[in-house]
């Protein structure tokens, strides 16, 4: 009898799993030697077996009807499990592809947040960013300059700030900066027990356009004033 194992499609003759045409007296493998066993085994093969066990097999014993209809049911088996993982391969791959545009669409006209001291206001006409204080810092001081004249604009001073990140933002900006989204360059500067030093900051900026590649984790955004950006690098969008 025939048998295949549905995980694998290995084939097997009497329940002797056969890989090669050589080492068995069986008048069926006999019949099909010059078939090469060296690989997985196709329909052709599958078909090839099962005739040459029909034309050998002993006709005081011959194969009983169940025992042909279990081996068509295998055979069907095997082969509805490849074609079913061959559609969800590829409809898997659709959906990737279908998904990184959704989400590339999505992030436009929103802002990320990006490492940089230049930012524009947001639509509400604010100006938004983080500071990662490297300690507990007594004060931190956050000036607001004009980027092409380095006019002072605005500062402000948070007293007692715990190490870690710290969120500042300035609403109330004059109206011809806010309207025209002029660009204000942002710098910190952090009191903490080894003195006062200059702290980076990161800033809101919009996304301006997103291309999508050919891998699921291959996405480019266009950031206002940065440039290219790998979404892998955004970790907060708003």
């Amino acid at each position: 009898m025939i048998n295949i194992d549905a995980t694998t499609g290995n084939v097997n003759l009497n329940g002797t799993s056969r890989s090669t045409a050589t080492g068995s007296n069986t008048s069926a493998a006999a019949s099909v030697s010059e078939t090469d066993f060296s690989g997985a085994l196709g329909q052709q093969d599958f078909l090839t077996l099962m005739l040459a066990q029909l034309r050998n097999q002993d006709p005081l014993q011959p194969m009983e009807n169940g025992e042909f209809l279990a081996q068509l049911a295998q055979f069907s088996t095997v082969s509805g499990i490849e074609k079913v993982n061959d559609t969800l391969a590829s409809m898997g791959g659709g959906m990737g592809g279908d998904f990184r545009i959704a989400t590339a669409a999505n992030l436009l006209g929103h802002e990320v947040l990006v490492p940089g001291n230049l930012a524009r206001p947001s639509k509400d006409g604010s100006v938004n960013g983080v500071v990662d204080l490297p300690a507990d810092a007594s004060s931190v001081v956050v000036s607001y300059t004009d980027s092409k004249t380095g006019a002072l604009l605005h500062s402000q001073t948070f007293a007692d700030q715990p190490k870690g990140l710290m969120g500042f933002s300035w609403s109330d900006l004059p109206a011809g900066i806010a309207e025209s989204r002029t660009p204000v360059r942002i710098s910190v500067s952090a009191t903490t027990s080894q003195g006062t030093a200059q702290v980076g900051a990161s800033v809101f900026a919009r996304v301006l356009s997103a291309s999508t590649g050919t891998s699921a984790n291959d996405m480019t955004l266009q950031v206002e004033d940065y440039g290219a950006l790998n979404a892998l690098e955004v970790e907060t969008v708003r």
